[in-house]
């Protein structure tokens, strides 16, 4: 009888660092659940790659903002696999207009909030259980480079307080449960932009960014193959770490003149998935 694989659920992951995310795991043997809101045709076109590589792929629709769907998001991934042993969180909104938070809707801040905070924790939370009865388990959640530190972010002011609480849970959730086998990190990613989220290094180490430090651009075998890293058995040690894949970027950047902010407007993960 061959073993059971490990499953892999991954927010967002139609398109974007969650595709590659997807990709990396099932190649490194895990069985993955696709979610998506508007991307069906992606999702699918995804899960037809994966199943390529041998191991199982569904895609089910699910908003991660709306509580009813994150239930039916885990339900599903429990019917079809019978466990959920790697919950990636990458999912989340993000609005890419520069505005001030006297400027933003009720309704805009309610989803931010759930998209990237309150409904990360609720997901973390219904995964939780099995993944103490099975005495193991990754989360994995997704903030902005220098997040750990907690400094004003003008014009973000909503994704940023969401993703800054998010490391204080983030780092509480890990010393809770690392004696059941559990470990929670936070990846933070650069200013990874338009198709450098689904490519591989070696198609940009010949590009030149001149706001990264490193000198190239970001991309998402960058993101994907620290994920990979922290989803192995032997990775059990590393738990509660806010870790930067940034090439050294800062994305939060100085406040010039007028009150006008020059940031990284691609920092966060695509508002659509």
């Amino acid at each position: 009888m061959m073993p059971l694989r490990k499953v892999a659920l991954i927010t967002g992951s139609a398109k974007g660092l969650g595709r590659m995310t997807a990709l990396l795991l099932a190649e490194r043997g895990f069985d993955i659940l696709v979610n998506y809101v508007h991307s069906e045709e992606e999702a699918q076109a995804l899960c037809e790659r994966v199943r390529e590589l041998g191991v199982r792929c569904f895609a089910v629709q699910a908003d991660i903002c709306r509580a009813a769907d994150r239930e039916r998001l885990v339900a599903e991934a429990v019917s079809r696999y019978g466990q959920i042993d790697v919950l990636v969180n990458n999912a989340g909104p993000f609005i890419r207009e520069r505005r001030f938070f006297r400027d933003y809707e009720a309704a805009e801040i309610e989803e931010l909030m759930q998209g990237n905070l309150l409904g990360v924790m609720h997901l973390d939370h219904l995964v939780i259980p099995m993944m103490r009865a099975a005495s193991w388990g990754r989360i994995i959640h997704f903030g902005f480079g220098h997040a750990a530190e907690a400094r004003g972010w003008p014009h973000r002011a909503v994704y940023a307080a969401a993703k800054v609480g998010l490391v204080s849970f983030t780092k509480t959730l890990a010393a809770e449960e690392a004696g059941g086998g559990i470990t929670v990190n936070m990846i933070c990613p650069g200013d990874i932009r338009g198709a450098n989220k689904e490519r591989l290094i070696q198609e940009v180490e010949h590009l030149h960014d001149d706001e990264s430090p490193r000198g190239r651009p970001g991309t998402g075998e960058d993101i994907a193959r620290v994920i990979a890293f922290l989803c192995e058995d032997r990775s059990d040690f590393l738990t509660g770490n806010i870790i930067d894949v940034s090439g050294g970027l800062d994305p939060i950047r100085a406040i010039v003149g007028g009150g006008a902010v020059r940031d990284g407007a691609s920092a966060g993960p695509a508002a659509s998935y």
